[in-house]
């Protein structure tokens, strides 16, 4: 019989027939393949050292080429060495020993013996050779591992200037080729990259939607669309075209700057934040500025008035713009860069119309002008045709309309206009066409535009209150700037704003501090706003405006 104790122990399990606990067969056979195989790759990882380090200690040119030395030039040494930009290389001597950092555009090995490298910096590419031997005795080791470098990788190359047998013409020097002496790397790049420089040097779809994906060109090549491009901006603003278009833009701010400083004009830095919704509301971006709202300006136009009642004669800034309007064309966009200058009127308001003409000639006329822009303008050009052909008038005066003249042109041209009404953008790329037609220029002006369309801070024309002394500047049948003489009485400047639609009121917090300017007394004054990107876009002929802004913003784009 059974105690309890016992009978509530676990049974034990009865061993199956045959099962004696030792490895099966399979088992067995695995662990042996296993083994063999661990084997192997310790042979041959032995086999891989050993010969790498033959490789090293066979290697003429180890200290020739590699990671960038770590250890520290001495001051003297590093006083002595020079580095030269490979824009200086176009004018190089025979056999000049140069230094240039850039980066490899391209890298191929052509044989065991030989690589070539094509170097990039900014617009310019140069083609460099790696070949075996030579004085410094380059090693087949440094051929394979120039030839490797991954593209946009940087780095730091030492050689010699030679002539090539016959031009190369995959660099932009064609007339030289660099024999390297020495490659180190300073900033490697990643093997995979979202999108190739190589594939951005391409011109861009040219379709009504310049956003639109594509894949493929006719000839099988990578398409790369205008979002691919913003949305890798870094890599695409790496491009010849790229780094020309905005070296240009850099151009047209000097030059702005130029003439601003020739003719004697006090430079300002107003506001970007305002307390209210200024000039009418509309388009604002509204903020959160601490425990209340604050706007961003639409322009700096109450600043520079205020600035004038200051008794500062002439003023002028360079500064963003913002607009809160969802416009989402090729020529707009929520902030841009503009150039806007302030004056003093001492008889007619058509002072400050000249004065703007011959800016806008001045800007233009060095552009197309000076070498620097020219060759700049040649690289745009190849993958933006057209880039060099804007026109201007011969002669110092610029092409300039009534408003009822520029309507009656259109017209004449079978295109339905009318005095009372704004132009719209298609009625002014019409305008453009007429004008390049029958005055061969792409720059003109129209003046006397109907007051009913301009700001209530624009004078009314004394003589025809219906009109007013306004102006716009156009280039390419495209607006670039807006201008008039302001009003700089009180009384009138209040009465404007109370009969403007909708009504403001000058005494409100948004306006008083503006309209109190011309309550102290303030000299008859004008001026006008430019957009640099368009001034870029039109001259350039450019097919978007994000094309010529280093990172745009519109309705749909916060970044990068």
């Amino acid at each position: 019989m059974t105690s309890p104790a016992e009978s509530s122990l676990p049974e034990r399990p009865k061993e199956e027939q045959g099962d004696t606990g030792a490895p099966s067969k399979n088992a067995l056979k695995k662990a042996a393949k296993d083994k063999e195989k661990a084997e192997k790759a310790a042979k041959r990882q032995e086999q891989e050292r050993q010969q790498k380090e033959q490789s090293e200690a066979s290697d003429t040119a180890k200290h020739l080429y590699g990671p960038q030395p770590s250890t520290p030039e001495s001051p003297a040494n590093l006083a002595k060495q020079q580095f030269t930009e490979l824009a200086e290389l176009y004018d190089a001597k025979e056999d000049q020993e140069v230094t240039v950092d850039a980066r490899i555009h391209n890298a191929r090995v052509q044989s065991a013996k030989l690589a070539f490298l094509v170097l990039r910096e900014e617009a310019h590419t140069i083609q460099a050779v790696i070949a075996e031997g030579g004085a410094n005795h380059i090693s087949r080791q440094m051929v394979k591992w120039c030839g490797g470098i991954s593209s946009e990788s940087i780095v730091r190359a030492t050689g010699l200037v030679k002539q090539p047998k016959e031009p190369v013409t995959s660099a932009s020097i064609s007339n030289f080729e660099l024999h390297v002496e020495k490659l180190y790397m300073i900033s490697e790049a990643a093997q995979m990259l979202p999108v190739q420089v190589k594939d951005c040097m391409r011109a861009p779809p040219m379709n009504d939607d310049l956003k639109e994906e594509a894949e493929t060109d006719a000839q099988g090549l990578p398409v790369v669309s205008l979002a691919t491009r913003l949305n890798n901006r870094v890599l695409d603003g790496r491009t010849a075209a790229n780094q020309a278009i905005f070296q240009l833009q850099s151009g047209i701010s000097n030059l702005f700057i130029e003439f601003m400083n020739q003719h004697k004009f006090t430079w300002i830095n107003s506001s970007r934040l305002a307390g209210a919704a200024t000039e009418g509301g509309a388009g604002v971006f509204e903020i959160k500025y601490f425990d209340t709202k604050a706007y961003l300006t639409q322009s700096p136009q109450f600043f520079k008035q205020m600035a004038i009642a200051m008794d500062m004669k002439r003023v002028c800034e360079i500064g963003p713009v913002f607009r809160a309007e969802n416009s989402n064309t090729h020529r707009h966009l929520t902030e841009f860069t503009g150039l806007d200058f302030e004056m003093v009127i001492k008889n007619d308001y058509h002072e400050v119309l000249s004065f703007g003409e011959k800016l806008m000639l001045y800007i233009i006329r060095n552009l197309a002008e000076r070498p620097e822009y020219q060759r700049l303008t040649k690289v745009v050009d190849q993958v933006f045709p057209g880039a060099g052909d804007f026109k201007l008038p011969s002669g110092d005066e610029a092409q300039r309309f009534t408003f009822a003249e520029a309507v009656k042109l259109l017209n004449d041209d079978g295109i339905d206009a009318s005095e009372d009404d704004d132009l719209s953008t298609t009625q002014e790329k019409a305008l453009g066409r007429i004008v390049r037609e029958k005055y061969n220029t792409d720059f003109y002006t129209v003046d006397k535009y109907p007051s009913a369309v301009r700001p209530f801070y624009t004078m009314p024309d004394p003589s025809n209150p219906k009109v007013s002394n306004s102006y716009d500047f156009f280039m390419r049948g495209q607006e670039i700037m807006s201008g008039a003489q302001r009003i700089h009485d009180y009384n009138q400047l209040c009465d404007r704003m109370r009969k403007n639609d909708p009504p403001l009121d000058p005494l409100s917090e948004g306006f008083r501090h503006y309209t109190d300017a011309f309550k102290y007394g303030c000299a008859p004054h004008g001026g006008g706003g430019l957009g640099l990107n368009r001034i870029l876009q039109f001259y350039l002929g450019l097919p978007d405006i994000r094309f010529a802004t280093l990172f745009p913003r519109d309705p749909g784009r916060l970044a990068p």
